[in-house]
Formats: structure tokens, C-alpha cells, sequence
């Protein structure tokens, strides 16, 4: 019982700890990018399956909820395919939440779901085994995005695993898992 109470007493301070620590924070990271099946008027072209990077500030007022604002860059990527043709796909993202952080019974972590919106930018191109250009397309637009993950404290510093997707038209969608690195401004 005294194990339990302990357990809840500290939960409760390290949430409540958060309202008096840092209303800001910013950050980079690494990110996992998924894209694929890109298509556009009948034509493939090539899939998003890369490492890139992402930055990221965000506003937590109060303990359990905050707002967040990412840019992400998807990544590139070329392929060739048959009779010398080549493939070349690029996308970036920008994305705004609202991220609700979820009471845990451990100081100094926490886990949190966000949803808002995303706005994106996809191109692509083909080319025939000359260089010379088939087709092109230049696609944006704005989406539901959401996403979830955990974080852990280390004074004024935080590391941040999280998973975020979105829909990015004539593709099957964006998934990107990211590791961050925080700093908690005062």
C-alpha cells in the first residue's frame, strides 16, 4: 500500500512539476520517412523509403496540454526503371498540433497524443534513359494529421520517440517515426 501511494504521490508531483517547469521547448531529429505507391495521371513514380530529419518548437502552458509546430523534410528519392527510365519523387511537410499529455505514474517521462494539420509538398518527375523529360507533377495540399509517442526529461534537455502520420494525395499516405532531442526553454 505504501509502495502504491509513493508511486502516485511522485506521478502526481512530476505532472504537476510541469506546469512550473519550462513553457517552451525546441528540438531536432532523425526521422524515418514511409511514402509510397506516388502516383500521378497513370504514372508510378518513385517511392519514399528514407532517413531524413525534422525540426520541431513547441508551447505546454499547462501540464497536459500544449501546441506544437513541425517542419519535415520527407526525403528524395530516384530509381530506374525499364528501358533506361528514371524516377524521381521529393516531399516536405509542415504540421501544427494540439498534443494532449497523458498523466504516468513515472517522474519525468510522459506520453502524449497530438492531432491538427498538415501541410505538404510532393513533386516528382520522369525522364527517359536520355535525361530528356516525360512527365512532371508539382502537388500540395492540407490534411488531418495525428500522431503519438513518449518523452523523457534529463533536467532542461528531453529525448521525444514518436510516430506521426498524414494523407498526401495519390500516395498511401505519410508515416514518420522520429527520435528527437529537446531543450526546454524558460
Amino acid at each position: 500500500m505504501r509502495r502504491l501511494l509513493l508511486i502516485t504521490v511522485l506521478g502526481l508531483g512530476a505532472t504537476v512539476a510541469h506546469a512550473d517547469d519550462s513553457l517552451f521547448y525546441a528540438g531536432a531529429g532523425i526521422s524515418r520517412n514511409q511514402l509510397s505507391d506516388i502516383y500521378n495521371n497513370g504514372v508510378a513514380y518513385s517511392d519514399i523509403d528514407r532517413t531524413s530529419w525534422k525540426a520541431l518548437v513547441g508551447f505546454r502552458p499547462i501540464s497536459f496540454v500544449g501546441v506544437e509546430a513541425d517542419y519535415m523534410d520527407l526525403g528524395s528519392q530516384s530509381s530506374t526503371f525499364f528501358a533506361g527510365r528514371a524516377a524521381h519523387s521529393d516531399a516536405k511537410a509542415f504540421a501544427a498540433y494540439g498534443v494532449g499529455f497523458l498523466p504516468v505514474p513515472i517522474p519525468f517521462f510522459d506520453l502524449f497524443v497530438k492531432a491538427g494539420l498538415s501541410r505538404w509538398k510532393l513533386d516528382g518527375n520522369t525522364a527517359s534513359s536520355n535525361g530528356a523529360p516525360l512527365f512532371a507533377f508539382s502537388n500540395d495540399g492540407t490534411s488531418f494529421a495525428w500522431g503519438a509517442g513518449g518523452q523523457a526529461h534529463f533536467g532542461k534537455f528531453a529525448a521525444r520517440l514518436e510516430y506521426e502520420h498524414f494523407n498526401i494525395s495519390n500516395t498511401n499516405g505519410a508515416g514518420i517515426v522520429s527520435l528527437s532531442a529537446l531543450i526546454l526553454l524558460p
